[in-house]
């Protein structure tokens, strides 16, 4: 009985997420798509920040209550505050695909001040190891929401929030206390 059983785990295919990102480390390389004048294009990890300071900040769900009301609106007005301390990019990740963001972008008034970087298929929460399965709520597979402060690819602050329906520790205003 015993080879039997360890034979039959080996056939079992395992999944393991990747421990999430600590402060200290480097992001993985990923792939976002990214909405242009000329339709959805990809834009990769290095595109956007190599070389830069960048704060990402990440939400379950474009349109979702806390994401749309709360979290996005924060950074929104932060944003020069942000930039004042010599941050390059202020960008916003999510498990949605292009034109959702895209659309959300135009509804929330960012457009201009955040960038908005699809994570269409949670290949770049996943790797990171900052995924949330929100199944049991019809949203399948999605992200935690954070912020981070990325140093040319390095992360340089980290606040995950530790309840989906709440932006108080991955907000714009602790993030902006720790730059």
């Amino acid at each position: 009985g015993r080879a039997t059983l360890a034979s039959h785990e080996l056939e079992k295919p395992t999944r393991e997420e990747p421990m999430p990102i600590k402060v200290g480390d480097r992001l993985p390389n990923a792939t976002f798509m990214v909405m242009t004048p000329e339709g959805p294009k990809p834009k990769t990890t290095d595109e956007i920040f190599k070389g830069k300071k960048v704060v990402l900040f990440a939400v379950p769900g474009a349109f979702t209550p806390t994401c749309h009301k709360n979290h996005l609106p924060g950074f929104v007005q932060n944003a020069s505050a942000i930039k004042a301390k010599g941050v390059d990019t202020i960008a916003v990740t999510g498990v949605n695909d292009v034109f959702v963001m895209d659309a959300w972008k135009k509804a929330s008034g960012a457009d201009g001040i955040i960038e908005f970087l699809a994570d269409g298929s949670a290949k770049f929460a996943s790797a990171i190891g900052l995924t949330a399965d929100l199944t049991e709520r019809g949203l399948g597979i999605r992200s935690q929401r954070y912020a981070m402060l990325v140093d040319d690819g390095v992360v340089k602050v980290l606040n995950v929030e530790d309840a989906p329906g709440k932006a108080d520790i991955s907000g714009a205003e602790n993030l902006l206390k720790s730059l």
